[in-house]
């Protein structure tokens, strides 16, 4: 079997390149550049060159071959273009789970089929696991698994993957603890052992979220309110620099404050201090657009008319849900939060749900 395997640099990339290699199929390595160096050149040097310079140093040594796929053109029209729409919008964009699947799995599948169609999986150092679930008239479909390792795992950000997209894919992370992994990269001697993990967007790297906002939409001046007083507290910059759950950044007296809420006609951002919080937190958030990993028989009869769990962002934490109206209608329903509220419910951001370890699929979150 042949084997395609994304690298970026980093040690789990380099972890799962290895594994994949010692499975004794053939591995070919693929680094896919996305950076659109001309628009980001003011905000310094992009990171791409020395990321690649790792990539080379373990394909080298593992003795694999590597090639560069430049998707700038696709990155900017399905992911940046995306994110900018979202943030006019007064919203809260994931381009983390849209490069995921538009790209990573999208643009990069695209590509294979145009260039070379001997690859039959696409191997990740994404931290999830594969599996199998038998439908109700006995079809097999792939599913995908939160990882072993529950705090780095990276089901989230995977939630939109097409069913096709899943099959297609093996990570083999997904049975290991992040410091097990660390450990496997310092075993083999490879120069990615003790690289820091990546905290930016995939799509900005070391550069500012703020920055990069700033660059396409500039500021506007707007209030920022008091949601209980209407009391005007201070400025900011544009609403699209703040979400909601946000508490630094408001440079507030008397605090602490959090973004509870937007009002886009005005440019005006609605707050509230701590103490009352448990007045804006709710229980309760409708979901549109939603995709799923199984059809609509296996859904409705084993799992869509039961309690679920729901990851409304990036982390461990998961909240015991019902779905509302779901019955009527699978892409777009009501969630409700079981046994507690939440103050960071977040439109534009995903709500992706679970049976038990089993992702079932995500929707887009709205008010």
């Amino acid at each position: 079997m042949r084997l395609a395997c994304l690298v970026s640099g980093g040690v789990d990339s380099s972890v799962a390149l290895t594994l994949a290699k010692d499975s004794g199929h053939e591995v070919h390595a693929f680094y896919l550049k996305i950076w659109l160096e001309d628009e980001m050149a003011f905000l310094g040097e992009c990171p791409w060159e020395n990321d690649l310079t790792f990539v080379r140093s373990v394909c080298k040594k593992l003795n694999v071959p590597l090639t560069i796929v430049p998707l700038q053109k696709e990155y900017h029209d399905r992911v940046i273009s995306y994110a900018l729409s979202e943030v006019r919008e007064g919203r809260t964009p994931n381009p983390d789970i849209m490069c995921n699947s538009l790209i990573k799995f999208g643009a990069f599948q695209e590509w294979l089929e145009k260039n070379d169609t001997s690859f039959e999986k696409i191997v990740t150092g994404h931290y999830a696991r594969s599996g199998e679930y038998k439908k109700v008239h006995g079809e097999t479909f792939s599913i995908m698994k939160l990882a072993c390792d529950r705090v780095k795992d990276q089901t989230y950000f995977l939630s939109r993957l097409t069913k096709e997209q899943l099959r297609r894919t093996w990570f083999p992370l997904g049975e290991y603890e992040k410091s097990k992994v660390r450990e496997m990269a310092k075993e083999k001697n490879l120069l990615t052992f003790d690289r820091p993990d990546s905290q930016g967007l995939c799509f900005l790297g070391k550069i500012r979220y703020s920055s990069f906002i700033k660059h396409h939409l500039g500021t506007m001046m707007g209030d920022i309110v008091d949601i209980s007083t209407g009391r005007i507290l201070g400025k900011h910059e544009g609403h699209w620099f703040h979400t909601v759950g946000q508490r630094h950044g408001l440079d507030l007296s008397g605090g602490p404050w959090y973004v509870v809420g937007k009002d886009i006609q005005k440019n005006n951002i609605l707050v509230s201090h701590r103490l009352k919080m448990p007045e804006t937190e709710r229980a309760f958030f409708g979901v549109r657009n939603t995709s799923w990993f199984l059809d609509e028989e296996d859904l409705q009869k084993n799992f869509l008319q039961k309690k679920l769990f729901c990851k409304i962002r990036h982390g461990e934490k998961r909240y015991q849900v019902i779905l509302e109206g779901v019955s009527q209608n699978i892409s777009d329903f009501s969630v409700r939060i079981l046994k507690e509220k939440e103050r960071g419910i977040t439109p534009g951001q995903f709500a992706v749900f679970y049976s038990d370890d089993m992702c079932l699929g995500s929707g887009v979150i709205v008010e």
